[in-house]
């Protein structure tokens, strides 16, 4: 059977992760991509866990190199698409994972600090990247974008500037795609629900001082398909579907990943 992305070049911004009992959305986007067959530029602004991530990818024979990036700044944006250029030689998937929430809230309680931090990082750090990576997209005349975006972008959770940061990556994700089909490129986003990663549970665990069990626990009971949360290899699957061939007439799709919790009534 052939490997899904054999033969591509593809960029994973955010593939180190918070340490934690189970895997990261980028870390696992970064393995499965690799498992398929493609060269992985794994950024981070945690160049060390960027490189745990590498580590791991060459240990199972797949080829992958480390890079730091802050994203919220233009210059290592158009830095990390340079050296995925040199290095892989060409730019064939962007899989933009990188987002925050810390010191969010609601709209008369959140402050203009942790308002700026997660518009930075959510919305333009996104944009940023995207803008430095269409240029060799569409001089190559194929590319496939993917944004990690969030079921709060369309349902309230009480976590204002998440919520907005979100839905401007949704309106990133299709104006991008709408403006680039012609070229052959295409984007899509990802909105994940509720899913089992150390930034979720682990965090929200320290921030609210309940031990990770109980945490996972009240997660679990919210989801309609099983009574369990996703994992990151629900979403890494996602988006290797819309990474590969296998979607080369889907483009500007907003994809919920979510078991049911967008569809549920009452």
């Amino acid at each position: 059977m052939a490997l899904r992305l054999e033969g591509k070049a593809a960029v994973v911004v955010g593939a180190g992760q918070t340490p934690g009992e189970t895997i990261g959305n980028g870390r696992a986007a970064a393995l499965l991509f690799a498992r398929e067959g493609a060269m992985v530029l794994c950024v981070d602004r945690d160049l060390a866990s960027a490189r745990e991530t590498v580590a791991m990818i060459e240990k199972e024979g797949g080829r992958a190199f480390a890079f730091e990036a802050d994203i919220t700044r233009e210059g290592d944006c158009k830095a990390l698409v340079a050296e995925a250029s040199a290095r892989l030689g060409r730019l064939d998937i962007l899989h933009n994972n990188v987002g925050i929430g810390a010191g969010d809230g609601s709209v008369q309680r959140l402050e203009e600090a942790a308002w700026e931090a997660i518009m930075a990082v959510n919305l333009k750090g996104m944009w940023l990247t995207v803008k430095h990576a269409l240029p060799v997209m569409r001089a190559q005349g194929a590319g496939a974008i993917v944004n990690i975006s969030s079921l709060a972008a369309i349902a309230p959770a009480n976590i204002i500037a998440y919520e907005i940061s979100k839905a401007g990556v949704n309106k990133l994700t299709t104006s991008t795609a709408a403006l680039n089909a012609r070229h052959g490129v295409r984007c899509n986003a990802i909105m994940p629900g509720l899913i089992d990663t150390p930034m979720a549970i682990e965090n929200i665990a320290r921030a609210r001082g309940e031990s990770v069990a109980a945490v996972r626990a009240a997660r679990d009971a919210r989801v309609p398909l099983g009574g369990k949360m996703g994992t990151a290899w629900d979403v890494a699957n996602a988006a290797l579907f819309l990474a590969s061939d296998e979607a080369k007439f889907i483009t500007g799709v907003l994809l919920a990943v979510d078991g049911g919790m967008s569809v549920r009534r009452g």
